[in-house]
């Protein structure tokens, strides 16, 4: 009896031991994903990333200060026009002069489109979102606004980009242009805009066009022949050097600096966010590509 007693201190205590070891070790793991997933350091002035799953914010920075978006707007754009009633997105638009002009009096980004051709809603679209053509953003504002001038239409179409950002409850959004060449009244926030995009992302059509990387359109001239127009190369460069992504839209601006909406999907999980007022593109493509892996890493 007597020796066992010491015997039992020692199993006792070598327990104790165990026991402690194993809850340090179980700590070790506890605090090891924190230690692993830090938040990342970005050079643009905003930023937000959400877990497009639930909307469950995983990054903010000034994620609800307001900035000009440049073309990001043009997701805005986009969303309108596909949630017209009875869309049929064969339809062809007549490119006329003013969308012309506009883009040679604003030196503004353009899809190059040919006036008096025809061209279908579908490729307006891929215009839009892939050189990210203002010229497309007119054709597509003239076509889907309402009223018997072509600035009654195009006021009438923004407003509608008006009201969807209000009906997504988007406080710190407004729209005073199509394409994001405003009038000082163009803004948005990295939150709102990840929101637009998200919602943008339910249409087939939209994540069928923003993922593609070259779009080749096939016009019907005054003439009826049909041209064959340059390719359209997509000005998102994460689709080809981040493995995943599946949009969504760039922007920039005197005013906007460098912008990106972005979105991959990885192991069926998708990260989709904004960085605004970034210092250039191949900046605002590394500020993407940090909150998207920081986003993964959280969602495990």
């Amino acid at each position: 009896m007597i020796t066992g007693i010491p015997g039992s201190r020692v199993r006792r205590a070598a327990a104790v031991t165990v026991t402690a070891g194993a809850m340090l070790a179980t700590a070790a793991l506890t605090a090891a994903p924190a230690q692993a997933v830090t938040a990342p350091t970005i050079v643009a002035k905003g930023g937000y990333v959400m877990n497009d799953a639930n909307a469950k914010t995983l990054y903010t920075k000034a994620a609800d200060t307001k900035r000009s978006t440049g073309s990001t707007t043009k997701i805005m754009t986009a969303k309108v026009v596909l949630a017209q009633p009875n869309l049929n997105l064969d339809a062809k638009v007549t490119i006329q002069k003013a969308y012309s002009d506009y883009v040679v009096a604003n030196n503004a980004s353009q899809a190059h489109l040919i006036v008096g051709d025809k061209v279908t809603v579908r490729q307006l679209l891929y215009g839009l979102m892939l050189p990210s053509g203002c010229d497309a953003a007119y054709a597509l504002a003239d076509k889907f606004g309402s009223g018997t001038t072509r600035d009654a239409r195009v006021k009438s179409f923004i407003g509608k980009m008006n009201k969807a950002a209000s009906d997504l409850h988007l406080t710190n959004t407004h729209f005073d242009s199509f394409d994001g060449i405003g009038n000082g009244n163009n803004y948005s926030t990295p939150r709102d805009l990840t929101k637009i995009a998200s919602s943008a992302m339910k249409n087939s059509t939209f994540r069928a066009v923003v993922k593609t990387k070259s779009y080749t359109a096939k016009t019907v001239t005054k003439t009826g022949s049909i041209r064959t127009m340059n390719p359209w190369t997509n000005t998102n460069g994460l689709l080809s050097s981040y493995s995943g992504t599946i949009g969504v839209k760039t922007g920039s601006g005197p005013e906007a600096g460098y912008c990106l909406v972005f979105a991959a999907t990885r192991g069926g999980r998708t990260v989709i966010g904004t960085v605004l007022s970034s210092t250039s593109i191949p900046q605002r493509e590394a500020d993407a590509k940090k909150l998207m892996t920081y986003g993964f890493a959280q969602l495990g």
